[in-house]
């Protein structure tokens, strides 16, 4: 097997690596339970680009697309510092714990009652008519 034959194989095989890891990310990135989850995809969704970037610049030989795939990293350093900040500077409503915050479980709705009924009087105070 020649070099460029080895080279071009390895460049297919690691795009179809990658395309599923994307694909992957892309559902943890909607799906994700929590901020964090997201944000964490969201940053590994950056590492893939770096990787499909580096697979062309080896199958297409310029080295342009190194420094495109160095520029996006610093970019993608900087959103997810920039994300966790947000995450963390995020306060607790009165009534709920910090972990509900980090979770992402304050974010979800409440439960509404259900119309039509009549709230029950407190038990030992008689009403005046």
């Amino acid at each position: 097997m020649t070099p460029e034959a080895l080279i071009s194989v390895a460049t297919i095989v690691a795009t179809a690596i990658l395309s599923v890891a994307f694909l992957l990310t892309v559902y943890r990135v909607v799906v994700g339970p929590t901020l964090p989850d997201r944000v964490v995809a969201l940053d590994m969704l950056v590492g893939i680009a770096i990787g499909f970037l580096a697979v062309i610049a080896v199958r297409t030989g310029f080295d342009l697309y190194v420094d495109i795939a160095i520029a996006l990293c610093l970019v993608g350093f900087l959103a997810t510092v920039a994300f966790a900040r947000f995450i963390l500077s995020r306060t607790a409503e009165p009534g709920q714990r910090k972990k509900q915050v980090l979770d992402g479980t304050d974010v979800l709705p409440k439960v509404a009652k259900p119309q039509g009924m009549k709230p029950k009087k407190k038990a030992g105070r008689k009403s005046r008519k």
